[in-house]
């Protein structure tokens, strides 16, 4: 089975950037597909960024392109999302995804966008 531990979240203000991480555990990093999603208060669970098991697609919410970059480190089995340029409606609970198998979801790390 995968675990998934998100970590980086925090309070920063507009404009400022932050990088999310997740790690990863279980299986075969390198052939986990993965992504990020993220759930405001009474609003639903959103897709946010993906990248595919091999690094070499990436894929993007309209809302977040061009501020935000996914990437992964497979020697560190880790899955990352800088983000920058942020805005108060990035506000939410990020949740980091993994697909090898079957579904695996992190616990979640708040991100609060706020001056």
């Amino acid at each position: 089975q995968v675990q998934l531990v998100e970590s980086g979240g925090g309070l920063v203000q507009p404009g400022n950037s932050l990088r999310l991480s997740c790690e990863a555990s279980g299986g075969t990093f390198s052939k986990y597909a993965m992504g990020w999603f993220r759930q405001a208060p009474g609003k639903q669970r959103e897709f946010v960024a993906a990248i595919s098991w091999n690094g070499a697609d990436t894929f993007y919410a309209d809302s977040v392109k061009g501020r935000f970059a996914v990437s992964k480190d497979n020697s560190k089995n880790t899955l990352y999302l800088q983000m920058n340029s942020l805005k108060p409606e990035d506000t939410a609970v990020y949740y980091c995804y993994a697909w090898y198998y079957g579904d695996y979801w992190g616990q979640g790390t708040q991100v609060t966008v706020s001056s």
